[in-house]
């Protein structure tokens, strides 16, 4: 199955796992609660969906590459214990307890998570000295003499035999104790991570142009080569990094990341071309309104894959608003429901609170919900950023009048500062996604290429958070005229959603 496929899989396993009766116990008992064996090709994203599943189920996640570590690590360090037996006493070896189980405790004393997943990746490719720790791990849920916390889920991961020399095969008493999901690399899933998470657009258009290179592992008379989808999310931090510093990137860096040869210099080559396109074409101006006769008249004659480069280099123009945008909405909105709680808590304030008390208190009281969730790795890294710039603005404008309506409308005088700049914002992002229907129509009417431009605004969460606040006649039109069926329902469904990322923590503090 695809990794989207087992993510889902995964994460109905754990809820399954960690359903309690009416006494508190768990449903399913921990003996009868198999280890989940997940075996697929390297760097198809095995650890980010174990992220992703601790996040939505909001449990802890603790992460180890059993490759990394030794027996002694894994197992704990042998020590003599004294012991009597039968009014004898003995000199016993006992262990210290294994360094991957006392994470487990440190998590669950750091984040207050009682529950959550050990992960163990490259499980099946350890030292012969270490292999037998894994059975035993598997079978028995316990590194040494010490077991797994009762709440945590196992699920372990490994590589096929065919990407890794080091492979053990396991036996049949050990995969009749464990479920065995087999995974494969699908970039159609993939495109999907890579959107949400804004890997390079300029990658992105090149796997549209040559999905069979998104993964590839081919031995030949020079060794192996091959293609990851981690190499092409690492490739893509790279080219962000180097595009900040004004650096060039060449075949022989792509090929550090992208280890195919001939894949590396089809890379390099479309990188070149892709940088030309958005010079040449002028994107910028495009979404600025002033597209030259020069720029239609190339449009005109360029090759399909030319034309759906300018219309990734569109969308990624257009990403850029999108994400500023997002991001003064989700502060406005946290920002809005903290000012009405200071509002309503004045009202009631005792004779002793000063509104500057009041304030503070909403402040810690807010503090203190959302920074476990960041501690216990809830957020991604966005998000993170998004909370921890508005605890930052709120910090700024503690008001410091004791009289109720002077404090809000001075806690107030930023925020509605905030809000202009937002319309100012969102009226430009409408300016430029006007300005970029007026291109694709010149250029495209209602091809393919527009097909394409309306889906990738759709499948863009950013975009349909704007689409959903802000109406735009022709997005709408296109999506009637061009998309159709299930296509068409997902989108309509996905504009009529009142939700906006990160709604789940406005709240009354």
């Amino acid at each position: 199955m695809d990794i989207k496929k087992a993510k889902n899989e995964i994460k109905n396993t754990v809820k399954a796992y960690l359903m309690k009766d009416h006494a508190g116990r768990y449903k399913i008992p921990a003996i009868r609660q198999r280890p989940v064996l997940l075996i697929g090709p390297p760097g198809i994203g095995k650890t980010q969906i174990m992220e992703q599943i601790a996040r939505e189920l909001k449990i802890g996640l603790v992460a180890y590459t059993i490759t990394h570590h030794t027996r002694q690590s894994a197992v704990g360090l042998p020590f003599i214990k004294e012991e009597e037996f039968n009014g004898e006493k003995y000199s016993v070896t006992e262990y210290t307890m294994s360094e991957i189980i006392a994470s487990v405790y440190s998590k669950i004393r750091d984040s207050g998570l009682e529950e959550g997943i050990l992960f163990i990746d490259e499980i099946n490719c350890v030292s012969e000295t270490l292999a037998p720790v894994m059975l035993q791990f598997l079978q028995c849920k316990t590194f040494g003499n010490k077991k797994v916390p009762e709440g945590w889920i196992i699920v372990a991961a490994g590589n096929p035999p065919e990407y890794n020399k080091s492979v053990h095969e396991f036996d049949m008493v050990t995969l009749d104790r464990v479920r065995k999901i087999e995974v494969n690399a699908e970039y159609s899933v993939w495109r999907e991570y890579a959107r949400e998470n804004r890997i390079n657009p300029a990658i992105l258009s090149y796997l549209e142009l040559r999905p069979q290179n998104f993964y590839k592992a081919e031995a030949d008379v020079d060794g192996i080569q091959f293609v990851t989808a981690r190499g092409w999310e690492d490739l893509s931090c790279l080219l962000k990094a180097y595009n900040e510093l004004g650096t060039d990137i060449d075949e022989e860096i792509i090929y550090e990341f992208v280890q195919h040869r001939e894949v590396a210099k089809d890379v390099a080559a479309y990188l070149d071309l892709y940088k030309k396109y958005q010079d040449d074409y002028g994107i910028n101006d495009i979404l600025a309104g002033n597209a030259t006769p020069a720029v239609y008249e190339r449009i005109y004659r360029a090759s399909f894959d030319e034309r759906l480069s300018v219309v990734n280099l569109l969308k990624s123009g257009l990403d850029i608003y999108f994400d500023k945008t997002f991001g003064y909405h989700f502060i406005a909105t946290e920002w809005y429901f903290f000012l009405r709680v200071f509002k309503e808590r004045m009202e009631k304030m005792g004779d002793n609170e000063s509104c500057l008390d009041v304030y503070n208190n909403i402040y810690k009281d807010y503090t203190e919900s959302i920074n476990p969730g960041i501690k216990a790795g809830f957020y991604t890294k966005e998000q993170e950023g998004y909370y921890i710039k508005f605890m930052e603005i709120i910090t700024e404008n503690r008001p410091s009048a004791n009289n109720p309506y002077e404090a809000f409308n001075q806690a107030d005088e930023g925020f509605e500062i905030w809000c202009t700049e937002l319309e100012n914002l969102e009226e430009q992002t409408g300016t430029a996604l006007e300005n970029a229907f007026d291109f694709m129509e010149a250029a495209f009417g209602n091809g393919q290429e527009m097909v394409v431009f309306v889906t990738e605004l759709t499948m863009d969460r950013k975009a349909v958070s704007y689409l959903s606040e802000n109406k735009c006649e022709r997005y709408l039109k296109y999506n009637e005229e061009l998309m159709a069926g299930t296509k068409k329902a997902q989108i309509l469904s996905m504009l009529e959603k009142d939700e906006i990322y990160g709604k789940e923590h406005i709240k009354e503090f």
